[in-house]
């Protein structure tokens, strides 16, 4: 992989500044104070977004590099990996996530994994270097590779950790040191005393015994639950029942007012009854007193009717006569006599019908005075007569509504009770209610009861509560316990797996990297685990790597870093180092030069310095450089 082009919008105190990156050894020269470190952190803020924590600063990468409010806090970083393919990184180190485009200058950010709290991790998908792996070997500082007298004992156990681990900062026994530590003090054993374990012990006994105290509370709770249910259901019931009767006696209340409607009718239709009889009687009596007027007018109907027929009789027997007389007799006188005869009858007859005719006449006047009467009598007796049978209408109608809500409500009520008076009925609604007030104290008892018992049910429900935290916690302690113990059992077959495969492999690369850097006076280093690295002497003898001069020991430390760089990632990921040989003398820079060039000829390289050692050093071996002056 190579760096191609740097170009910074705004950046700490890097403004408008475009930086092209070669092939091969690239050298930034520049004083103190020309922002070689502010372009260090460009580079690797572009590729993983920069920081807003302080992560043990004074203060964050943000806030030291952000520009004053209003401007522009932007760059691109050009880059090409192994496979030839190319691409941009556009970051506005505001914003969490930058823009990646390709060669056909295409967005393609969104195909990489964006991480909550990382952001997107496009870079670490093409290279597999996070952050912290290429800060701790692609990235050499001066502060990595000087190391004071005093401190080293501690560049030698970075050594050593390297070697045996594949981590400076991981060593093998102090991480076996820590479990057993962090075990003792986190969890405990069954001899110590006032550790976690212990205290859990001594604990989860204790509550056991209070919960043991406090549970026969609970059977007591759970009796006094059965009776108050037991008494609720009764009370219910009973509540029910006088529920019932007091419906049962408002039926027979309602049934006493709606008999009262019925029977209020029934009398008027028996009144109505009574004065339509009275009527009848007194059409009755004037019949019977005018008795004589009804015979009298019926005799004179009856007269009238016989002289009518008699009349006609006659005339008709005349006028036989009179034809017999004319056709047989033939007598004159007797023609004449009887010529007489007709209008003599018709005259008597007329008499006698005028006579009938004034008795009658007398008679109808006073029957048309009886008929006037008895027809008003009638008159009213028909009125009372529809009225009665309205209000018999009226009666069964009221009865039909009374019989059918009696039926359709109340009558199962009714027959489940068997109480059909108003005096039985008072009668049990009292004495219900007596019984429910009588339940009604005893549940207000237990009631009270639950009452005084409930603090100590809470408390027990708090010490059972204590005890599920503490059986968490005993067995979160065990699965510590556990995760330690496999941690160990990892670790110690990952580092006899490293002694045994790795470690070979970059004691090899170690002792090539000593023997190239001393000009061949030590070639080979080996880890031991009682006395650590040691090196070979020119005799066969073997010494501790604490022998060596503190240049040695940075020269090793520094060449082992840059090893391990090429087993990092698939990709030959660019070797940056900074102000790395600031305290190396000229022979030691030289060697080391030399070393790079030839060890690492195909990966790019980024050297920082404020000196022209580098640049004169470089010259003088002919080797190629791309020279950047910051100033």
């Amino acid at each position: 992989m190579e760096i191609n082009k740097l170009k910074i919008n705004n950046y700490g105190k890097l403004k408008e500044k475009e930086i092209e990156l070669k092939k091969g050894i690239n050298l930034i020269y520049g004083k103190n104070e020309a922002g070689k470190s502010t372009l260090l952190n460009f580079i690797t803020n572009c590729f993983y977004g920069i920081s807003k924590n302080k992560n043990g600063k004074e203060i964050s990468d943000f806030e030291r590099y952000t520009p004053w409010i209003g401007e522009e806090f932007s760059g691109k970083l050009e880059y090409k990996l192994d496979n030839q393919e190319k691409f941009e990184i556009y970051r506005d180190f505001r914003k969490k996530n930058p823009k990646i485009f390709n060669e056909q200058m295409e967005d393609i950010s969104k195909e990489f994994n964006i991480d909550k709290n990382k952001g997107n991790e496009f870079f670490y998908e093409q290279t597999k270097v996070d952050e912290a792996l290429f800060l701790s070997t692609i990235l050499v500082n001066q502060n990595e590779v000087k190391l004071e007298k005093q401190e080293q004992n501690i560049l030698i156990q970075k050594i050593a950790n390297l070697v045996g681990t594949g981590e400076d900062n991981v060593s093998f026994k102090r991480a076996i040191d820590r479990i057993d530590r962090r075990k003792l003090d986190e969890i405990g054993t069954e001899r110590s005393r006032e550790k976690p374990i212990n205290i859990l012990e001594k604990e989860i006994q204790k509550l056991e015994q209070e919960k043991s105290e406090l549970e026969k509370y609970q059977d007591i709770k759970y009796e006094i639950e059965e009776d108050k249910n037991k008494l609720n259901e009764e009370i219910e019931k009973l509540e029910n029942e006088n529920k019932n009767l007091k419906e049962i006696k408002l039926i027979y209340e309602n049934k006493k007012i709606e008999k009262e409607k019925i029977n209020l009718k029934i009398d008027l239709k028996n009144e109505n009854k009574e004065k339509i009889n009275i009527i009848k009687n007194k059409i009755e009596k004037i019949k019977i007193e005018n008795k004589n007027t009804f015979e009298k007018n019926k005799k004179i109907n009856f007269r009238k009717s016989e002289l009518n027929k008699i009349a006609i009789i006659i005339f008709l027997i005349t006028i036989l006569i009179n034809i017999f007389q004319f056709i047989i007799i033939k007598n004159k006188y007797f023609n004449y006599i009887f010529a007489l005869t007709v209008p003599m009858v018709l005259i008597f007859c007329i008499f006698l019908k005028n006579k009938i005719n004034r008795k009658e006449k007398n008679i109808k006047k006073e029957m048309e005075k009886i008929d006037f009467e008895i027809n008003n009598l009638n008159n009213e007796k028909n009125i009372l007569e529809k009225n009665e049978k309205e209000l018999e209408k009226e009666i069964e109608k009221l009865e039909n509504e009374f019989n059918l809500e009696i039926k359709n409500n109340y009558s199962e009520k009714i027959e489940k009770n068997k109480i059909n008076n108003l005096e039985n009925i008072n009668y049990e609604i009292q004495n219900l209610e007596n019984k429910i007030n009588d339940k009604r104290i005893r549940l207000h008892t237990l009631l009270l009861d639950d009452k005084n018992i409930e603090p100590k049910l809470e408390n027990l429900s708090n010490i059972e509560e204590k005890m599920v935290n503490n059986k968490e916690k005993m067995v979160n302690l065990k699965n510590l316990e556990k995760s330690m113990n496999l941690a160990k059992e990892i670790l110690g077959s990952s580092y006899e797996k490293m002694k045994n495969t790795v470690t070979p492999k970059f004691t090899e690369e170690l002792s090539k990297s000593i023997s190239e850097i001393t000009d061949g006076k030590y070639t080979k280093v080996k880890l031991n685990d009682d006395t650590g690295l040691v090196v070979e002497l020119e005799s066969g003898n073997y010494m501790p790597v604490s022998r060596l001069s503190i240049g040695t020991i940075d020269q090793l430390y520094l060449s082992l870093r840059l090893a391990m760089a090429e087993k990092l990632s698939e990709e030959k990921m660019p070797i940056i180092l900074d102000e790395a040989f600031a305290y190396y003398d000229k022979e030691r820079l030289e060697n080391i030069l030399k070393y790079l060039e030839k060890r690492f000829n195909k990966y790019q390289i980024i050297i920082f310095t404020c000196t022209n050692r580098e640049k004169e050093i470089l010259e003088k071996l002919e080797l190629p450089i791309n020279l950047i002056n910051l100033e």
